[in-house]
């Protein structure tokens, strides 16, 4: 099972965008998963309850590092290849 967390500045629209994408990616694989979405300042305070979060390059780079969650900084994050490609990276 694996927990992701999709992040962005207000936890709304583009959060909510790529969380659905990564759940369709996940589905695609049969990888079982719960997937959320947040704004920044909620992923700084449950970080650690997830396995994966994936963000932008910008708001990556703010998240805590000092836990067992993977961090994808995605560069274009409507870009379903890039996130598949990083995701599976991490998961298999």
């Amino acid at each position: 099972m694996v927990k992701l967390l999709a992040v962005c500045g207000n936890g709304m629209g583009t959060s909510l965008m790529m969380k659905l994408k990564a759940k369709g990616i996940l589905d695609k694989y049969k990888i079982q998963n719960t997937c959320e979405n947040c704004s920044i300042g909620q992923a700084k305070a449950g970080i650690s309850a997830y396995d994966v979060v994936i963000a932008s390059t910008h708001l990556a780079s703010q998240l805590n590092t000092n836990t067992k969650t993977k961090i994808i900084a995605l560069k274009n994050i409507l870009d379903v290849k890039e996130m598949e490609a990083r995701l599976l990276e991490i998961i298999k």
